[in-house]
């Protein structure tokens, strides 16, 4: 009977926890606990002993055991390491690479002329003539001003140039940079 008083006993006791890093110790970290030195010990053993198999099995090794791995490497300043083999290519592989590399071309010149075809398709109206009305409105005071009226100098822009629908560039922008497009070199340097 008192056996089992004793275990009632010990149910009824307080916990004892471990206790924490006392607070002049504190830029020490965190104090290890058991359950914590536990791991580290496992680990360290664990390591250990491979390491002991290791060395054993380096003792026990025949010195005469062939690998065939050992034709295809060497050992230098004791680290192990892998023998390149130039590539060789024949004659056939060259041409193969070759022509390889010409069909990419291809492919990528033909991908190219093919999109350039797509983007013209779409700018196909820009340039038709009456396809698309201007609907700019100029305002004039008098009848005088509508017979002396040019259109050219009130957009600021070359005569040639009136009757674009899109990229009309004044002449200060002609002036100042290279033209690119429909516009000839001649054309320029009557503008100019």
């Amino acid at each position: 009977m008192s056996a089992a008083f004793r275990k009632a006993l010990k149910s009824r006791q307080r916990e004892h926890k471990e206790r924490s890093q006392p607070g002049f110790r504190r830029n020490l970290g965190l104090l290890e606990k058991k359950k914590d030195y536990k791991l580290r010990a496992e680990d360290h053993r664990k390591k250990q002993n491979t390491l002991n198999a290791l060395r054993k099995k380096a003792l026990d090794k025949n010195p005469d055991e062939f690998y065939y791995k050992m034709t295809s490497s060497k050992q230098q300043d004791g680290v192990h390491i892998i023998k390149q083999k130039p590539e060789e290519v024949t004659d056939e592989q060259a041409k193969l690479m070759r022509t390889q590399d010409i069909k990419y071309v291809e492919m990528k010149r033909v991908a190219e002329a093919k999109k350039i075809e797509r983007l013209k398709s779409e700018l196909h109206l820009l340039d038709k003539e009456g396809s698309q009305r201007n609907t700019h409105m100029f305002f004039c005071d008098s009848k005088k001003e509508v017979l002396r009226f040019d259109l050219a100098a009130q957009l600021k822009t070359a005569p040639e140039l009136v009757n674009r629908v899109y990229n009309r560039p004044t002449l200060e922008t002609l002036h100042k940079e290279s033209v690119k497009g429909v516009a000839t070199p001649q054309q320029l340097k009557q503008l100019a």
